[in-house]
């Protein structure tokens, strides 16, 4: 099937069914840095404001306090840079500062703003043009992706786990079956989608989104030498975000009994449970890099560190000059947008 398609919609193939997990686990950092200056012991607080992006095809995508940019390299191999506002409720919105609600904004930016993003991309890394995705199929994408992986982190290790509670009479121990289950089927997809080669690629630009926001929050050059020094990895990373809700996805569902409950209505308690288990677990990354100075925290969320191995690649320099300039690009805005200081 997929050699008939030609142009944008050949490069976005390959990610239409693995859309919803594939851009948590590019996204970006989240809500929180740690700094340390020359001379001084590292020193961890929680900022006015937290740059985040997200990798798209053949480029980068970063929100700032206003703005959303989004640089792409086109056949012609120059880097084009596209920037629009933010809705009125990421920037300015009163929930974005309320606990959990602010969870739920973040994933409706990660995911909405990112499909449109990754689409708009694919269009202009295979054709050099940009396009306008429409809402119905915007709609249609986000229900297959969802659906897809609802079913395969949440539906599937349940129903895998009925084998287990077949086994035992206890509803921890079938619910600790289902939890290893779902980890280990997280795991084995990061793997797998990491193989394939325009994933791959989107997980280098994930690497080079990562590298430049280090950069930035450390007051650094953003030049492409300077950018490559930093790691990877970053402590806010949707990767590590994912890797949360896996793991208090088990402590949550550990409390439903099992033993007498028909098997829809168990399935329909891990879908009703997804937002609350998500907003939990942004609040975790949150509290999680605030206090990253604790030995004890960064030992606990070293695992999300290790699983980035996974959903990032090193990027050549090509790459980190678009994350650059996608990041470049909202820090102009945001200069722009800031009122003047002074007499």
């Amino acid at each position: 099937m997929l050699r008939h398609l030609t142009g944008w919609r050949r490069r976005l193939a390959p990610h239409l069914l693995f859309l919803v997990p594939e851009l948590l686990a590019a996204a970006g950092p989240f809500v929180i840095t740690s700094i340390a200056r020359a001379g001084e012991r590292p020193r961890f607080r929680m900022p006015d404001f937290f740059y985040g992006g997200q990798a798209l095809i053949e480029g980068v995508m970063m929100r700032g306090r206003t703005t959303v940019a989004m640089s792409v390299r086109p056949p012609s191999g120059e880097i084009r840079t596209y920037s629009e506002p933010l809705p009125g409720a990421m920037s300015r919105g009163r929930w974005v500062k309320v606990p959990f609600a602010r969870g739920v904004l973040v994933l409706y930016e990660a995911l909405v703003i990112g499909t449109r993003m990754l689409m708009r991309s694919a269009a202009i890394a295979a054709e050099g043009e940009d396009i306008q995705i429409g809402r119905g199929t915007m709609a249609v994408t986000m229900t297959i992706s969802i659906g897809f992986a609802v079913g395969l982190f949440f539906i599937l290790p349940l129903f895998l786990s009925t084998f287990a509670e077949r086994a035992t009479t206890s509803d921890l121990l079938a619910n600790l079956a289902e939890g290893g289950i779902r980890l280990g089927v997280f795991i084995a997809y990061i793997w797998l989608i990491g193989r394939m080669g325009e994933v791959r690629r989107v997980f280098a630009y994930h690497g080079a989104e990562h590298k430049a926001i280090s950069a930035h929050e450390a007051e650094r050059p953003l030049t492409p030498d300077e950018v490559d020094r930093f790691s990877t990895a970053h402590t806010r990373c949707g990767t590590t975000f994912l890797l949360i809700v896996v793991v208090i996805s088990i402590l949550f569902f550990g409390l439903i009994p099992r033993a007498g409950v028909p098997l829809p209505l168990l399935f329909l308690s891990r879908i009703a449970l997804v937002p609350v288990i998500a907003a939990f677990a942004y609040e975790l990354v949150r509290f999680g890099a605030s206090h990253y100075g604790s030995p004890l925290v960064r030992a606990i969320y070293a695992p999300g560190l290790w699983l980035q191995a996974l959903t990032t690649r090193p990027p050549d320099h090509s790459m980190l000059e678009v994350s650059i300039a996608s990041l470049e690009s909202c820090l102009a805005s945001d200069r722009e947008a800031a009122p003047p200081t002074g007499p």
